[in-house]
């Protein structure tokens, strides 16, 4: 699935920690499969900077296969849940859930302008939804962690892309996980993600992405010898 993100730069590595909090989703990187919307994204961010809008494109490998990488939030539509959540998230710059990855609807400005009303206690959540019910098709996914990047592929030929090589590395160490130890799937990605060689890995800047997976999976090994 393409995807696209609208700024006044383009995206050549994403920086979870620059990623604005008190958001819908709460802080990460935000994309649409609504090319339009993220063009006018772009619009507002190259006016409020005085630069010229640029979209970034990826390839999305999708909400079922990313549910391999991390836990994944999908709201079908506007209702309670997604109010309750987005209030959440909007409320305070500390991470509020456990979610990887969130797919949604988007509070544009008009909608925040109701989570802010609605907050205030100006205006009931029957009638907030209620309101909700003629709002224009929108959408937008967060990518809240850093192991979440893996479901991303950048499409710029020009960059390079150290996130593809990362998600190829991870892919090929877990499945000898999966191949070596009798261990529920699902533990076996939580032990590889949350560990210290894949949060060294995710990390550009050590260059692991350079090694190969063997290598990656003998320092994994290492680090936890105790369940290995």
């Amino acid at each position: 699935m393409i995807v696209y993100h609208g700024s006044y730069t383009k995206i050549e590595r994403i920086d979870l920690s620059k990623c604005r909090p008190t958001t819908d989703f709460g802080q990460g990187f935000y994309v649409t499969k609504i090319k339009e919307q993220a063009e006018s994204w772009a619009k507002i961010r190259s006016m409020r900077y005085g630069h010229q809008g640029i979209i970034t494109e990826f390839d999305f490998i999708g909400i079922e296969a990313s549910k391999h990488i991390g836990n994944v939030k999908t709201f079908e539509d506007y209702n309670e849940e997604w109010l309750d959540f987005v209030v959440a998230n909007r409320s305070t710059k500390e991470r509020s859930h456990e979610y990887d990855i969130v797919e949604g609807p988007v509070a544009d400005d008009k909608i925040a302008t109701k989570v802010n009303d609605y907050i205030a206690a100006l205006i009931e959540k029957k009638q907030f939804l209620t309101d909700l019910t003629h709002t224009q098709p929108n959408h937008q996914i967060c990518f809240c962690t850093q192991r979440s990047l893996l479901a991303l592929k950048s499409l710029d030929k020009n960059i390079s892309n150290a996130y593809y090589k990362i998600r190829e590395i991870s892919k090929h160490v877990i499945e000898q996980l999966v191949s070596q130890k009798n261990m529920p799937e699902k533990e076996i990605y939580d032990l590889f993600y949350t560990s210290n060689t894949f949060a060294k890995l995710s990390d550009e800047t050590t260059l692991l992405y350079q090694k190969t997976w063997q290598e990656i999976y003998e320092m994994l090994k290492e680090e936890i010898i105790t369940i290995l």
